[in-house]
């Protein structure tokens, strides 16, 4: 079998998908296709994979094409050194993973000085050799002193047999086969136990000064906490094992016991087990650990972040968004419908000053001239403070649609140093700009997080512990899928939130934006070709994703793909209509009782096709957040001191960890619903339950004022 169909063949049994669906894919892959494209518009070939499936393809088929490019650099080292047997061969080829390949290839490695290379160096490779071969007559001591030699620092028979037991032990702790086994025998045996190296410190860790788990048990989230702790000095870490079991293990394969060497190679073997092999092996296994919780850590933060991004915009609304602050005042800005900037100031109603009258006239003044909604206020330092002063305000005041929420402002002092912020708002100081991005990011959540690095958006779980590298790959595809999902408005999009289009790289965002400043609003999807650097292919991969409000063709603001305009025309001429019929109740009647089959049939249009043609007929320009849960607005503030147990409220999910979730009920804490308080079945993981902006019903628990800790319930 060669290579290729080795590679569809694994990632098949890998997924558990169709072989056939994966080959598709990866063909679809390897012609330059985009993973949302894929998902979108190529269902037909895929057999209706979804973008998830088609991820995981596509990350399998990157491993497995790392792992055949090592196999074959293995094999051409090893080969060099002319120690390639066939069966050698065979194994690297059949080996499944790379840590396997670098098992076999270790004992061939280019190694630095070690004790046994200058063993070998003064030629006491044969006489490991005789010890190793377990002779059951002679003598060891006798046949050693042979390997004497003054030149060579061979003084005594005795530095020969430790030479010789010094090159048993790299074999030993070399051997692929012993370090398998090792490694499965500490994953399922091992217990991880960590130390204080100070016990008499206070500290976060506390709970892991004297801390003993088994190795397979040890959740992620508990892996990087740990981690953190050894690195700042404060945890001592080791895998214990029953060393005796493990040198029981390596005595049986190495030891021949009516030998005259075994001696020797006990000694050896415990040696090559305490110095080479355990500490090896035990880097291998917390790098495994790591390697896991990093993936669930990453994991967390996307599916968190996904939720954050695709919260329901609050559309057609003028917003007053405020930056609290102490000393230097709250920035405010006032934005229209658009998110475009109308004012902007700054008021003291929080201490020190507590110019709370002053700061009221000016809100008043702001609401009339321009009859804003809602006024946003960021989470951050003296978010309460303001949040009381808001509440007071439109209780003061005769406007009963005036309403307040607080935005999670994680971010917004990124964004305002940015670069992007001071090209958007050059004449605005660092604070402004972050009450404008608060204001917009109520309106169009999407729209205004996209210009912030996703790592810095603060729903995730120990994000600034693991790879940032993989970290920042994995977040740009979540946000990648996000924009995507729900589509670009064409003409009112950023540069930084066109780049996240399918096709579209940071090059062609700006010649986008640039063509539409100079030629004004796009008219069509098909003007895109003029653009410069977005050729048929940034074409075919970016149209469906872009929408067209304005656009004379209906079908332009809709995820109807142009390349199946025809067929959608032609979908409508059968039924009797137009495309100027697109969303009226008599169109989606009539397309209720479509027979798809029939349709298909006539069209030459695959089914799947026809029925996301459908379903953008029935509703066009229709918003896919529209569908979630509204975020939840105020006009009353609630203190910590204010809660009993017992109370009932309502509130939003704000982050979701491994151990439960955040859940803001309006005071100055988000309270904690415990993973075993969410649901009265089994919760695997909290995400099977909640998401991040979900409204939920809680029960409060407890309240500490002392540690400002709230423990909630959803069992209500």
């Amino acid at each position: 079998m060669d290579n290729i169909e080795f590679i569809f063949n694994q990632v098949a049994e890998d997924t558990g998908l169709n072989p056939k669906q994966v080959k598709k894919t990866i063909a679809l892959l390897d012609d330059g296709n985009t993973v949302p494209f894929i998902a979108r518009y190529r269902k037909e070939m895929t057999g209706e994979l979804d973008e998830t499936q088609v991820r995981l393809i596509e990350e399998r088929v990157q491993y497995l094409r790392n792992l055949s490019r090592r196999k074959e650099e293995v094999i051409r080292l090893i080969d060099e050194q002319q120690k390639l047997s066939p069966e050698l061969k065979q194994q690297i080829m059949q080996a499944k993973r790379i840590t396997e390949v670098e098992d076999l290839y270790r004992p061939y490695r280019q190694k630095r000085r070690t004790k046994a290379t200058v063993a070998r160096e003064k030629g006491l490779e044969p006489l490991a050799q005789y010890i190793l071969a377990g002779p059951v007559s002679g003598d060891p001591v006798a046949e050693a002193a042979n390997y004497i030699d003054e030149e060579k620092e061979v003084s005594t028979a005795s530095d020969a047999l430790k030479g010789a037991m010094d090159i048993i032990a790299e074999t030993v702790a070399d051997d692929p086969e012993i370090r398998a086994w090792l490694r499965d025998f500490t994953w399922k045996k091992g217990t991880l136990s960590t130390k204080a190296k100070e016990k008499d410190i206070k500290s976060v860790y506390e709970m892991y000064y004297d801390y003993q788990e088994p190795v397979r048990n040890v959740v992620p989230h508990r892996i990087l906490a740990i981690n953190r702790g050894e690195r700042e000095g404060i945890l001592r870490v080791h895998i214990e094992i029953d060393e005796d079991a493990v040198l029981d293990h390596l005595n049986k394969k190495w030891v021949r016991q009516k030998s005259v060497t075994a001696e020797q190679v006990v000694m050896a073997v415990k040696d090559g087990y305490r110095r080479l092999l355990a500490p090896a092996i035990e880097r291998d296994i917390r790098g495994e650990l790591t390697e896991k919780a990093e993936k669930q850590a990453i994991s967390v933060f996307s599916q968190n972040l996904r939720r954050l991004l695709l919260q329901p915009p609050i559309k057609g609304t003028i917003v007053l968004g405020v930056d609290p602050a102490y000393r230097t005042g709250c920035k405010w800005a006032v934005v229209d419908e658009t998110g475009k900037l109308l004012d902007v100031g700054v008021v003291y109603p929080t201490p020190p000053q507590e110019k709370i009258r002053e700061a009221e006239d000016v809100f008043k003044q702001l609401v009339d001239r321009y009859d804003i909604d809602v006024i946003a206020i960021g989470n951050g330092t003296a978010s309460r403070e303001t949040e009381q002063f808001v509440a007071r305000f439109i209780g003061s005041i005769d406007n009963r649609k005036l309403k307040y929420i607080i935005v999670n402002e994680a971010g917004a002092s990124v964004y305002s140093a940015s670069g992007v912020a001071k090209r958007e708002f050059p004449h605005l100081d660092v604070s402004q700009r972050s009450a404008v991005s608060i204001a917009r990011r109520l309106q169009d959540p999407l729209a205004e997080l996209v210009k912030i690095e996703p790592r810095s958006v603060g729903v995730g779980q120990y994000q600034h512990d693991v790879s940032p590298k993989k970290l920042e790959e994995e977040l740009g595809k979540v946000v990648e899928s996000a924009v995507n999902y729900v589509g670009v408005d064409l003409n009112t999009a950023s540069v930084e939130l066109l780049h996240y289009v399918s096709g579209v790289n940071a090059a062609v965002a700006k010649n986008l934006v640039d063509y539409r400043n100079e030629n004004g609003r796009f008219k069509s999807r098909a003007e895109l070709k003029k653009v410069p650097r977005l050729g048929p292919k940034a074409f075919e991969q970016a149209a469906g994703f872009l929408r067209l409000r304005e656009s004379g063709n209906p079908l332009d603001n809709t995820p109807v793909h142009p390349e199946s305009y025809g067929v959608t025309k032609e979908l409508l001429s059968i039924l009797g209509f137009t495309l100027q019929d697109a969303g009226t109740s008599k169109l989606r009647d009539e397309l209720e009782n479509v027979d798809l089959e029939e349709i298909a049939a006539a069209t030459g249009a695959g089914i799947p096709t026809l029925r996301d043609i459908i379903d953008s007929l029935k509703k066009p320009g229709r918003d896919p957040r529209e569908d979630l849960p509204a975020p939840v607005l105020r006009t009353d503030v609630l203190k910590l001191e204010d809660l009993r147990e017992g109370m009932v409220l309502q509130g939003t999910v704000r982050n979701v960890v491994d151990f439960g979730a955040f859940v803001d009920i309006g005071v100055k804490v988000d309270g904690l619903v415990h993973i075993s308080e969410l649901s009265d079945r089994y919760v695997k993981h909290p995400m099977d339950v909640v998401s991040v902006g979900d409204v939920v019903k809680v029960k409060v628990l407890s309240v500490d004022t002392d540690r400002q800790r709230v423990s909630l319930s959803m069992l209500v």
